[in-house]
C-alpha cells in the first residue's frame, strides 16, 4: 500500500510504501477511493490535538470498498462500498458507553489520529465503525459527508429548532448544514472573514438569505449560532448575535482560546455549549437524511500525492467547499 504519513508535529507528510495491512478480529481492510480533507486533519498535523503518537497517517472522511474481511465480522463482504467516519472504535464499557453517549467514550478512538486514517490506498476499520453505504452517489461527493457532513449534522440538532440559524465559517461543514436547514425551512445567515467573497456568494447561492464578514450583526437576533471556524474570538460574537434564550453551538474538535467577555453576553438564558465526535447513530440518521434533503457536496479532487499542498489551500482558504484526496 501506499500512504502519505505523519512522522512528527509540523513535519509535511511523506509518500511511503508500505506492506499492505491485515484486518484483525472483528475488522475489515478498505481499498481507498476517496478521503476528504478536514480541517482536523490540520489540527492533527499541527500537533494540535494532544496524544499524538507518531507515525500516523491522517484522514478520516473516507469512502471505499471493502477488500479484505476479519475473524468474527458479519455485517460486511468483499466488495461493499462502506464509509469510515472520525469515531473509530469505542470500548463499549465506560458510563458514557452505556448511557448512549459513545462520542463521549473514556477509550475511544479516532480515525487518523488515533489509529490509522484514509491518506492511503488502504486502512483497517472496526467493522462496527463502518457505515454501508450502498451504490448511489460518487466517491468523490459522499466523502465530506462521514464527518463535515456528520459533525455538522451532529451541530445542527443541537442547535435546536432555531428558525433563524447563523453560521460561522462556511466551509465544509458549513455548506452542507445550510442545504439541510435549507430544505428544514429554515432562515440561514452564513458568516465569514471579511475578505472571503467567494464563500459569501456561495452562501447565498446555496439559500442564505445574508452572508457577509463575521464581525457584523443580522438584521435581526438570531434564534441560534453554530461556529466551524476554529477560532475562539467568534464565540462573544456570536453570542452577541443570539436573542434571549438563544444557543451557541461550538462545532470543532479544537478551538483557539476564547477572550474573555462581560457577563451580560451569556445573561438571559443564553447557552455556550460544544459538540464532541459523533455517535453511529448520528451517522445512521444523517446517511438516511442527506438524500431526502438533496445534499449536494461541493468538492475538489487531488491526487493522494498532492496532500500536503491541499493541507495548504485549507489552511489558507483557498478551497470552497470541500477537497478530497484520490488514490
Amino acid at each position: 500500500m501506499r500512504a502519505m504519513v505523519l512522522s512528527a508535529p509540523g513535519k509535511p507528510l511523506q509518500m511511503q510504501e508500505r506492506a499492505d495491512p491485515a484486518p484483525g478480529v472483528g475488522e475489515i481492510r478498505v481499498k481507498v477511493s476517496a478521503c476528504g480533507v478536514c480541517r482536523t486533519d490540520l489540527h492533527v498535523v499541527d500537533a494540535e490535538l494532544p496524544g499524538i503518537k507518531y507515525p500516523v497517517i491522517p484522514g478520516h472522511e473516507i469512502v471505499g470498498r471493502v477488500d479484505l474481511v476479519g475473524r468474527n465480522v458479519t455485517t460486511h463482504r468483499i466488495g461493499d462500498r462502506v464509509g469510515i467516519p472520525w469515531l473509530g472504535y469505542t470500548c463499549g464499557a465506560c458510563r458514557y458507553c452505556k448511557e448512549g453517549m459513545e462520542n463521549l467514550c473514556d477509550y475511544p478512538q479516532f480515525t487518523g489520529y488515533t489509529r490509522e486514517g484514509g491518506f492511503a490506498t488502504h486502512t483497517i476499520a472496526d467493522a462496527r465503525y463502518a457505515f454501508p453505504l450502498g451504490e448511489d452517489g460518487d466517491d468523490v461527493s459522499i466523502a465530506p459527508l462521514l464527518c463535515a457532513g456528520l459533525i455538522g449534522w451532529r451541530s445542527l440538532v443541537m442547535a435546536g429548532s432555531a428558525p433563524r440559524l447563523g453560521i460561522y465559517g462556511f466551509g465544509a461543514a458549513g455548506h452542507i448544514v445550510a442545504q439541510i436547514a435549507r430544505w428544514q425551512g429554515r432562515s440561514v445567515y452564513a458568516f465569514t472573514r471579511a475578505d472571503d467573497i467567494a464563500a459569501q456568494d456561495f452562501a447565498r447561492r446555496l439559500g442564505a438569505a445574508w452572508a457577509g464578514p463575521s464581525d457584523q450583526v443580522p438584521d435581526a437576533p438570531l434564534d441560534a449560532a453554530i461556529i466551524y471556524a476554529p477560532a475562539g474570538q467568534l464565540v462573544p460574537t456570536a453570542l452577541r448575535a443570539v436573542r434571549k434564550g438563544g444557543r451557541v453551538v461550538c462545532a470543532g474538535i479544537h478551538m483557539s482560546d476564547i477572550p474573555s467577555f462581560p457577563y451580560h453576553l451569556l445573561w438571559q438564558e443564553r447557552q455556550l455549549v460544544s459538540v464532541a465526535n459523533l455517535t453511529r447513530q448520528d451517522g445512521l440518521d444523517f446517511l438516511k437524511i442527506a438524500p431526502e434533503a438533496g445534499i449536494r457536496t461541493q468538492t475538489t479532487a487531488f491526487p493522494l500525492a498532492e496532500a500536503n499542498d491541499v493541507l495548504t489551500k485549507l489552511r489558507t482558504g483557498q478551497i470552497l467547499g470541500a477537497a478530497v484526496l484520490q488514490p
